[in-house]
């Protein structure tokens, strides 16, 4: 029987060579830097980084983070656009252009995703022609722009606040490219795998985390929640997955130790059921 969260799947698939890229996001490491991020990332063994544009200035500047990358031997795989609640006024206040600088930096430092949150629903202007407006820089760019699936904010008495335009949920919107990120489909009580089917190959990212379904983010390693974690990989690598999986799970209450334990270990969860090929 398989094991919810530890993705097993009753029999053992035959094992071969995971096509996607294991990153580690630089949230991963807050309240540590950036560097701290590179440093990490190299010494345990991941493939690259996706850079989460912050209120540090280095988050933001191509040429300091390209010589992180050099210096440390690793790439940078993806950049995540500050369009995050607590990112508002980083890059300024107008949404596109904070999309587009993402664009840019991207570009300088040869990542080929970036990854985006719908509209606030107070955006109405930017939301209303947010779905035209990413597949039209798409095309005129090249860069793959992944829109996150996000989650119902919960108010008193557990009342549902839909903070998003079009939706939380990118499943039924016409993106060309989705993120997916296992954190939040445990916030929003969403079906992980089902998504995963559905988006078929829409899916071009995954921010690999855990949660048990708390109101609050949570941002787990994965396999200590809820989650089928192991599932989603091993189906990702089943139908010839070649995004990127970048771990995204919140250490700001570990110490440093305990830090660079749980990326090892979310390190050593994404290469084993990458290397398991699911039934699909």
């Amino acid at each position: 029987m398989a094991t919810r969260g530890r993705g097993t799947t009753g029999q053992a698939g035959p094992v071969g060579v995971p096509g996607a890229l294991v990153g580690l996001s630089t949230s991963s490491v807050y309240p540590e830097g950036c560097a701290a991020a590179f440093e990490l990332a190299a010494r345990l063994g991941y493939d690259g980084v996706e850079i989460m544009v912050w209120t540090a200035p280095l988050t933001r500047e191509a040429g300091a983070l390209r010589a992180l990358a050099e210096l440390h031997g690793i790439r940078v795989l993806s950049i995540h656009a500050p369009t995050l609640l607590v990112t508002q006024r980083v890059w300024g206040t107008d949404p596109w252009l904070k999309i587009d600088r993402s664009i840019e930096l991207a570009a300088e430092l040869d990542a080929d995703t970036v990854v985006l949150h719908p509209p606030f629903r107070w955006q109405r202007e930017y939301a209303r022609d947010f779905v035209d407006g990413v597949a039209l820089r798409e095309h005129d760019t090249g860069m793959r722009l992944a829109v996150e699936n996000m989650y119902p904010w919960r108010g008193p008495r557990s009342r549902e606040v839909e903070a998003y335009l079009p939706h939380w949920d990118p499943v039924p919107q016409p993106y060309d490219h989705v993120t997916l990120d296992l954190s939040h489909t445990a916030t929003a009580g969403s079906d992980a795998l089902a998504m995963v089917h559905e988006l078929g190959p829409r899916l071009a990212h995954l921010h690999l985390a855990d949660g048990v379904g708390s109101p609050r983010d949570e941002h787990l390693v994965p396999g200590r929640g809820t989650q089928p974690c192991g599932e989603v990989l091993e189906t990702l690598a089943g139908g010839g997955f070649t995004g990127h999986v970048v771990v995204e799970v919140a250490t700001r209450r570990a110490t440093q130790a305990q830090r660079e334990l749980d990326l090892a270990e979310s390190l050593a969860f994404a290469r084993l059921h990458l290397a398991t090929r699911g039934q699909g």
